[in-house]
């Protein structure tokens, strides 16, 4: 059965929040200590021009010809998919805000019209030195490799005369051309939808038209010119052709009698975030749905043109879908460069990266070795560290779930899920399990944007199969990443946990980089408890001891934890922080930071995305360095280390030396305020002193990384003084897991 969030229960729920950010503002204040400077006002950076600077920093690899090029192909789609994103949340975003007169001065100090003529300035200069790379660059070095993007002009006789066929039988029956005239108004454009602007003349009348084509979305748009069931040499071509240009060829099929004067293509972005009032849903599953049918009607933000399309025609696109001449991005074909997501289909090993096979964690690898496959054993004999995606997924936390839904003992299941992949095991097992009579609880988050569809139809299924599903607490996005399974052993009841940094998705955790914890500890095993009972009633003075939870204790947790290195290095003993976090951006959090900078603490971050602070800047953050890793793996783990601790009773005693924490929360609002966020701290010496390391290595001034300089920009270090490439840590990982399963 499933917990919707009713009316009696919204006074509580509200209470509840603003309880949380009220005692998180109580624990962040902090009284000028004697002498103590005031931090300058143009301390940070603006949020979305850093986030610009990354994405600038994922071209930067599709430009690096030592990537193979199939390689650097995907990177230059990850552009386009990363900006198309930008544009549907944080630009439609602003852009409401300006419009509705809410908009205020961001923590950099440029107002909301500053904001919005630098993100253009930015993004139109980035998305033409994209394009143009892809056209002039990648295209042709994929051209060398004889993997082809052909003109319908380039093509033989019998290639057109097969390709024909495939329109005739294939494409023409789903195609719809639109006209437009006093009869038919100018039709809606889907958002991210490939099309074609049409204008055509009546050769009786001499008249001129408009008409558009929408390029269908449900078919591949590279079609292949060559044959490739024939024998395939090594100089084999693979030849293609976009959907768009194979329409363009034969539109006097869809336009007979008509002359065709000019095709084009063209797309829209629109405003895709959702909105819910979530106070007034009296049914938040039902709520979201109606917001999702919404936003495919949401204002359009961005106009992208072929770059030799007409003034007129391009004129008249511009002034049908609404939009300025500053959303308006005139680019060489092909629009969407995510396209080229579609030729990591070619099999071509040699232009790709050398294949990569996780390997199963030692600690539960030793276990099978002497026994059937017992997770539960492994983590009885001590707490086990994963690190995704060198450590299987599949052979850890898959296999967990899996063997918790079939074992007789285990009583109960309960589980947050985010994101997960399609035909998920994760799912399987919970369904499972409730079938076999346990008790399951799955807590999903219907508003992880851009997968609410997904996750409306796992709840259901999962509520049909006797999983009881919540969706958490009002006002808050659940993001952090927990297991917990309740197994009857000979001694009483054992908790198991799992906490992580990345979502329970079998597919991205073998493309992204996280961390995660299985242990049986008491104190994790009643935290966790806590937790789920206050995630799915109410339960809003629990208390944790291992588990840093947000709103409540993340921030001012690792507040205090910063605080207490300043005080150490002002006492004169060592004293250093590591941060490793996607985004960089809470100013509280910032501030905290350049205060220790200010009393020596070395202070050293790896972030991948954002980052508000300004590091290396004299008087201020002169200690704190901030380096960026970008590679094959997406970096997503998130962790926090610092030298001192102040030795709490944790397990069987006190803790001393580093403490370091892992858990899915970034240092941004969103996470710190808007989201269910956790962090678990990490007690076993060596796993402490192996994230500590990561950390080191991924600073390190031997690692490929970009260098973050005090005006904000990035410069890369790839090669040493002699030029010989830096160690890429992400190759030096996956060797390092190949030769412990050598040993294994």
């Amino acid at each position: 059965m499933s917990q919707i969030f009713n009316a009696p229960s919204k006074a509580i729920l509200r209470s509840q929040i603003a309880e949380h950010i009220a005692e998180t503002d109580k624990s962040d204040k902090r009284e000028n200590m004697e002498g103590e400077l005031p931090l300058p006002p143009d301390r940070f950076f603006d949020r979305e021009l850093s986030w610009l600077k990354f994405n600038k920093r994922v071209l930067e690899l599709a430009q690096d010809e030592t990537i193979p090029i199939i390689e650097r192909a995907s990177f230059a789609a990850i552009f386009a998919s990363n900006l198309d994103e930008f544009f549907m949340v944080r630009v439609a975003g602003l852009k409401r805000r300006i419009d509705t007169g809410i908009a205020v001065t961001s923590a950099s100090g440029l107002s909301p019209r500053q904001q919005m003529r630098a993100i253009s300035e930015q993004a139109h200069r980035l998305q033409d030195e994209h394009a143009h790379y892809v056209v002039d660059t990648i295209l042709p070095e994929l051209a060398k490799q004889n993997i082809q993007l052909l003109g319908w002009d380039k093509l033989t006789i019998a290639e057109q005369e097969r390709l024909s066929r495939y329109f005739r039988q294939q494409v023409f029956p789903v195609l719809t051309p639109l006209a437009v005239d006093p009869a038919h108004p100018f039709p809606y454009i889907s958002g991210g939808s490939i099309n074609l602007a049409v204008l055509v003349e009546n050769p009786t009348s001499g008249k001129s038209h408009f008409a558009r084509v929408k390029i269908p979305d449900n078919l591949d748009r590279l079609v292949p010119v060559d044959d490739m069931t024939e024998d395939e040499a090594e100089d084999v071509r693979y030849g293609f052709i976009t959907m768009e240009n194979l329409i363009i060829a034969h539109l006097e099929t869809l336009f007979p009698g008509m002359i065709i004067k000019e095709a084009r293509s063209f797309r829209v972005t629109r405003n895709e975030d959702i909105e819910v009032e979530e106070d007034d849903a009296e049914n938040l599953l039902n709520a979201i749905e109606k917001e999702l049918l919404r936003r495919r009607f949401g204002p359009p933000i961005r106009l992208e043109i072929s770059d030799e399309t007409s003034p007129f025609l391009s004129q008249l696109l511009a002034d049908q879908m609404g939009v300025t001449p500053d959303e308006v991005y005139r680019l060489p074909a092909p629009l969407d460069a995510t396209v080229l997501f579609e030729l990591g289909g070619i099999d071509r090993p040699d232009l790709k990266f050398p294949p990569f096979v996780p390997t199963t964690n030692r600690q539960i690898a030793e276990v099978e070795s002497s026994r059937a496959q017992d997770i539960f054993a492994a983590i009885r004999e001590r707490d086990i560290l994963l690190h995704h995606p060198y450590d299987s997924f599949s052979t850890s936390v898959q296999a967990f779930l899996a063997q918790a839904a079939a074992d007789p003992k285990v009583l109960a299941i309960k589980q947050t899920l985010y994101r997960t992949s399609s035909n998920s095991p994760i799912i399987d097992a919970l369904i499972d399990a409730a079938q076999a009579g346990k008790q399951v609880l799955a807590l999903v988050e219907l508003k992880a944007r851009f997968d609410e569809d997904a996750n409306i139809a796992w709840a259901r299924k999962l509520e049909r199969a006797g999983v009881h599903v919540v969706y958490g607490i009002v006002g808050l996005k659940t993001h952090c990443k927990l297991s917990l399974v309740v197994r009857q052993e000979a001694d009483g009841l054992t908790r198991y946990c799992h906490v992580g940094t990345g979502n329970y998705n079998p597919k991205t955790a073998r493309q992204y980089t996280d961390l995660g914890l299985l242990t049986c500890d008491p104190v994790v095993g009643q935290d966790m408890t806590k937790l789920f009972n206050q995630l799915s009633g109410y339960a809003p003075k629990s208390s944790f001891h291992r588990l840093l939870v947000a709103p409540r204790t993340v921030r001012s947790g690792l507040i205090q934890r910063i605080r207490r290195e300043e005080e150490a290095a002002r006492a004169g003993k060592e004293a250093w922080i590591k941060i490793k976090v996607n985004s960089i951006v809470d100013e509280k959090t910032i501030d905290a930071l350049y205060r220790a900078s200010q009393a020596g603490v070395k202070i050293d971050i790896v972030e991948r995305g954002i980052c508000s602070l300004k590091p290396g800047v004299p008087g201020l953050s002169d200690n704190i360095r901030v380096r960026s890793i970008l590679g094959r793996f997406l970096e997503h783990s998130r962790i926090y280390a610092f030298a001192n601790s102040d030795g709490p009773q944790i397990g069987e005693g006190p803790v001393s030396g580093p403490e370091v924490w892992i858990g899915s929360a970034d240092l941004m609002h969103r996470n710190l305020d808007r989201r269910v966020e956790a962090l678990v701290r990490i007690t076993a010496p060596e796993q402490v002193q192996e994230l500590i390391d990561y950390v080191d290595l991924q600073m390190a001034d031997t690692t490929s990384s970009w260098h973050m300089q005090p005006d904000g920009t990035y410069v890369r270090h790839s090669k040493d003084a002699e030029g010989k490439p830096l160690l890429d840590c992400q190759e030096y990982l996956i060797k390092k897991h190949m030769r412990k399963k050598a040993t294994n």
